[in-house]
């Protein structure tokens, strides 16, 4: 019997043709945006995390509040100095810690200029090795930076593959980085950072030349004695240094971010931006519904005679009804299973655009089963429930007034 309405449902929907197509428009826009966008989601969320893998669990990080890895100029007022060096090394837990410098710099190259991040590999040796440790940095050319060289910096694997400057750049080329003239003496492998790939790492020394900087300090990277404290050795900087600063707590003019913690954050905005993201494209379902529900309106009116036979020969009303949920449920399935398709394919296209604009970012996209399975089966039952006001009007209808229409 249930073989019998589902094979007559889909007979009245193919003799529709194009008036059904145009009722699914609705049901697989959103079903596709939705789809697509929870890929693209689940992807950049499982890029991001990648990024971060590259810091180890041991370390923090404390820098300005608010720069971050931006570029000079901060708002700032209270920048990191020596004197802030000196006071997280004498915390209990506290193993290691190393100065850094991140700044944009003017980079030239084939007389061409780009603006890319540059920063500072330490003049200790220690401390050098801690950096190249910290960061899994090797060289698929050439050697690294050693603490006696001046004039000569390594770069990230993007420099290499990305042509950015119309011409190859390999070991010996010569750059001019803010007007000065450096020399590539190495080119690191390819990382699963795009913060890694894409820096110029110089001499300490040289980064404070070019930009004239002082004893400022635009990061401090620390690691602890074990993971199991780093919480609290973490409480302990903050509060040491609020101290040191006289300022109230929720005011500080600087942040201690554990790995665990920068994740989490990020986690978050992603999936508050996902929500609002998907919510809008559910908007196209509800258009879809209403789609739905018109058609089968019309439907009802235009076979009210074909109704009225139905129920002559025997048809129960829940008979009608059923048919036209079933006819319903049709439309939105249909719909949804071409919504999952496009979605995919316009997810795998935005994957393969990102790969190839931007660059040292693989933006995977793994095939999510209970997500398509689940986006049919909801485009499904917004088909039904679309349906259910049309079929009770046709289940409802009087036989005989039925038959004279």
């Amino acid at each position: 019997m249930i073989r019998d309405y589902f094979s007559l449902s889909f007979r009245t929907l193919k003799r529709r043709g194009v008036r059904s197509w145009l009722t699914m428009l609705g049901i697989f826009i959103g079903i596709a945006s939705v789809v697509s966008l929870i890929s693209l989601g689940q992807g950049l969320q499982q890029t991001i995390t990648g990024q971060f893998s590259t810091l180890s669990p041991d370390r923090l990080i404390v820098q300005n509040a608010g720069t971050g890895f931006g570029p000079p100029g901060s708002t700032s007022v209270d920048k990191l100095h020596e004197h802030d060096l000196k006071l997280i090394e004498r915390i209990n837990g506290v193993e290691t810690v190393i100065p850094r410098l991140v700044r944009v710099a003017n980079v030239k190259y084939n007389k061409i200029g780009r603006f890319e991040y540059a920063t500072s590999i330490p003049d200790n040796q220690n401390q050098a090795e801690e950096i190249y440790k910290s960061f899994n940095l090797r060289v698929e050319e050439g050697r690294l930076l050693e603490v006696s060289d001046r004039g000569k910096v390594v770069l990230g694997n993007d420099y290499v593959n990305e042509q950015r400057f119309e011409k190859d750049i390999r070991v010996g080329s010569k750059l001019e980085i803010q007007g000065k003239e450096f020399e590539v003496v190495g080119i690191l492998k390819e990382a699963g950072s795009f913060q890694v790939n894409s820096v110029v790492f110089m001499a300490e020394e040289d980064l404070k030349d070019i930009f004239d900087i002082g004893d400022e300090i635009d990061l401090i990277a620390v690691r602890v004695d074990s993971v199991n404290n780093i919480e609290k050795i973490s409480e302990d900087i903050k509060r040491k240094l609020r101290e040191d600063r006289d300022e109230d707590l929720g005011e500080e003019s600087f942040s201690v971010e554990t790995p665990v913690q920068a994740l989490s954050t990020v986690n978050t905005v992603l999936f508050t931006i996902n929500a609002v993201i998907i919510g809008i494209a559910a908007l196209s379902l509800i258009v879809g519904g209403i789609g739905i529900t018109n058609t089968m309106y019309t439907s009802v009116l235009e076979r009210t005679r074909e109704i009225g036979v139905m129920k002559a020969i025997g048809a129960r009303n829940r008979d009608v009804m059923t048919l036209f949920l079933i006819e319903s449920g049709l439309l939105g399935l249909a719909g949804g299973i071409i919504g999952a398709i496009l979605g995919l394919a316009l997810a795998f296209g935005v994957s393969s655009i990102a790969g190839a604009f931007l660059g040292g970012i693989n933006l995977e996209i793994n095939l999510s089963w209970p997500l398509l399975i689940g986006a049919i089966g909801f485009s499904f039952l917004v088909g039904m429930l679309s349906g259910v006001m049309p079929a009770l009007q046709a289940s409802k209808l009087n036989t005989v007034e039925a038959l004279r229409s």
